[in-house]
């Protein structure tokens, strides 16, 4: 779907040091609500530049942007769902660096700012680096749902601290309870929500050196740092006393289904660890802020990590270099831009310099919280794997792991994956 915005060059005064007005074209993954949200972010780049401005969604983005790019008919920018896919252009010579100077922005701008930098630089066809992919619009993932209800009755804290999340889940066990709710069923993709476990533990245990060298397969999935990390996630998972249904229940229970026991009377468990999506598939009638709230999966006290953040996002990237194409990259740098999306659904921003008060909803400001705080945030690790482990083996080994296999042995049979692709 294609939709344009022309405005008046007098509008150029709006925005100093922009080109003459140019015709642009954006290529991205967002339909219906999406689409009209980034329209509007566009309407706003076109009214400050006077650039005419043409936005085509397609749900089959990540195959028709190569065909785009291949045939010499890519758009000046596309809106990547995942880095990967943005990095396997640059090698191929498809991409445009940013401008000079827009690193140095992203550090000082953002929060956690060295972490995108990182994530939107990638290796050109000389194999040198360079920073060609620009974030805007997140997500968090490192969540945990419960009912403030719940807690209130049982005299349960939020906790603020892995130790001290491990302490709550000892002690709700204790009490004859059950401390989580965890499913990992999603029909062809079962297995998926153990990943996110995994590499929210790898943050939390590790650096994020050795999470990037991991994602990258120069720290082998059966490293004792990556077996490490499972086993932190079998902890909570693999111990009947810990999740509804016992563990067995595990890889069997839907995901979708999994966080409905918060909201049981009585509750069959008190917290379940999900990504900011999960509210859609609560009881209908829920309130957010009310009958159900979050707090962030927290870190160890005791390591010296920080408060890692795991999550996704969208990186804009020039396919068809013009002077109208690093506008809008630069117009993206403006809280401004950032404040229009705010206003309306879906959206969160490291960007340090907007107003938190621009949120139309207080549940994505408090979000937007937890990733203005971040002092690392690392990209969802199997969506930048390989798709044969990321999408493959590591999937079926959570399963595996889930049912009782030995961390080692799961993890050896996900790195053989791995070594049969080269």
């Amino acid at each position: 779907m294609k939709t344009t915005f022309r405005m008046g060059v007098a509008a150029l005064a709006l925005t100093a040091g922009m080109a003459h007005a140019d015709d642009l074209t954006v290529f991205g993954p967002w339909l219906g609500p999406d689409q009209a949200n980034v329209e509007a972010v566009l309407a706003g780049f076109a009214a400050a530049s006077g650039h005419n401005v043409s936005y085509v969604g397609s749900d089959s983005f990540e195959q028709q942007i190569r065909i785009d790019v291949e045939a010499g008919s890519a758009p000046n920018v596309a809106i990547f769902p995942q880095p990967g896919l943005a990095a396997d252009l640059a090698r191929g010579g498809f991409l445009t660096p940013l401008v000079d100077g827009t690193d140095g922005w992203v550090r000082e701008n953002y929060a956690a700012g060295q972490s995108w930098v990182d994530l939107g630089t990638f290796a050109g066809p000389d194999g040198a680096g360079d920073l060609y992919g620009f974030f805007f619009k997140v997500d968090v993932k490192s969540l945990v749902w419960y009912s403030p209800e719940n807690f209130e009755d049982a005299g349960y804290d939020v906790p603020t601290t892995m130790e001290e999340l491990k302490a709550l889940t000892d002690q709700i066990a204790a009490d004859g309870e059950t401390p989580w709710c965890i499913g990992l069923g999603s029909g062809g993709a079962t297995g998926w929500p153990a990943t996110d476990w995994v590499e929210d533990m790898m943050l939390r245990t590790q650096s994020p050196e050795d999470y990037d060298a991991w994602v990258a397969n120069k720290l082998a999935f059966n490293d004792p740092k990556v077996v490490g990390a499972i086993e932190e996630f079998g902890a909570f998972a693999r111990n009947d006393a810990y999740v509804a249904g016992g563990a067995g229940a595990v890889a069997t229970t839907d995901f979708r289904d999994s966080p409905k026991g918060i909201f049981a009377a009585p509750p069959q468990c008190y917290m379940h660890r999900q990504a900011s999506f999960i509210p859609a598939f609560f009881p209908e009638g829920t309130v957010v802020g009310e009958d159900a709230d979050f707090f962030y999966f927290p870190a160890y006290a005791g390591k010296d990590l920080g408060k890692p953040v795991l999550g996704a996002g969208t990186v804009w990237a020039i396919t068809n270099d013009s002077p109208a194409a690093h506008d809008l990259i630069k117009y993206l740098q403006d809280p401004a831009a950032h404040e229009i999306w705010m206003q309306l659904k879906g959206f969160l921003t490291p960007h340090k310099g907007v107003d938190p008060d621009k949120f139309s909803d207080p549940t994505l400001r408090k979000m937007n919280d937890i990733l203005l705080n971040a002092t690392t945030f690392r990209f969802d690790g199997s969506d930048l794997m390989p798709g044969g482990v990321g999408a493959g083996s590591f999937w079926t080994g959570m399963v595996d792991y889930a049912g009782g296999k030995p961390a080692a042995e799961v993890a050896d049979e996900i790195q053989s994956s791995w070594d049969a692709l080269k």
